[in-house]
């Protein structure tokens, strides 16, 4: 077996949603022993500003300066690979990757990845406004001829409700509304429905979702393990046709 790197999480964007991440990694490596697991630094930096607020306008802190801050004390403390378990983070994605001389993975190139891996042409994007109004998905999808539908604005109120007023503040999730967001996409001509945002990863662990749900957090999971050396284990078969190591 080679060298496992050590990997940096850049997390805490929510804390949940970073715990979970780790709990992905650990129960998706192929591993018979403690030592052919994942070796992993995380910080959870919690009160990084909000990124949605700065995104829409509505907070002016920007959360940028501590993203990369904490980028380059995960790569000071040893980090050969960097992940951001928050898709709205990756609005800053350039900023936080020029910061550091190590790779960071992009958690949206790689759910576009599995999503093409699975032969999706059109998909849905259950995400933040924040990442719905910058096109973060839109132009990702795009470069691998895949059309992405967004709710409207109605959908789109229930999904943040879901996510801010639900999800993050640790309430059990409307999961009528959830649904009704999810049958708008359907009905819009959707095969596949990405869960574009880590707080709705939740949603799939904790209530089991069906197979049309394409889950990001699973995405950059599985690009995780991969390029750190490790075998993954135990994700749906269309992840195994994304490319290899090698290709990376």
């Amino acid at each position: 077996m080679g060298r496992s790197l050590l990997l940096g999480v850049l997390g805490g964007l929510g804390p949940m949603s970073s715990v979970y991440f780790y709990e992905l990694l650990t129960r998706h490596t192929e591993a018979s022993s403690d030592q052919e697991h994942l070796d992993i630094i995380i910080s959870s930096h919690a009160t990084t500003p909000d990124r949605t607020g700065y995104i829409l306008g509505s907070q002016e802190e920007n959360p940028l300066p501590v993203m990369a801050e904490d980028a380059k004390k995960l790569e000071a403390y040893g980090a050969d690979v960097i992940a951001i378990p928050c898709n709205t983070a990756h609005y800053f994605y350039n900023e936080i990757r020029s910061a550091v001389s190590v790779p960071v993975l992009n958690i949206i190139e790689e759910t576009a990845e599995v999503a093409s891996s699975c032969g999706a042409k059109t998909v849905g994007i259950l995400a933040t406004d924040g990442t719905v109004r910058t096109d973060t998905y839109q132009k990702v999808c795009s470069r691998h001829g895949i059309r992405c539908v967004v709710p409207d604005d109605v959908h789109q109120k229930m999904l943040m409700d879901i996510i801010y007023g639900e999800i993050k503040q640790g309430s059990a999730p409307d999961m009528d509304r959830f649904g009704r967001v999810s049958d708008f996409l359907r009905n819009a001509g959707c095969e596949r429905l990405i869960l574009g945002c880590t707080e709705l990863s939740l949603i799939k662990r904790d209530f089991g979702l069906g197979d049309d749900y394409l889950d990001s957090l699973e995405a950059l999971a599985y690009r995780t393990i991969v390029f750190c050396g490790r075998k993954p284990a135990g994700f749906p078969d269309c992840f195994k046709r994304c490319r290899g190591p090698e290709e990376l």
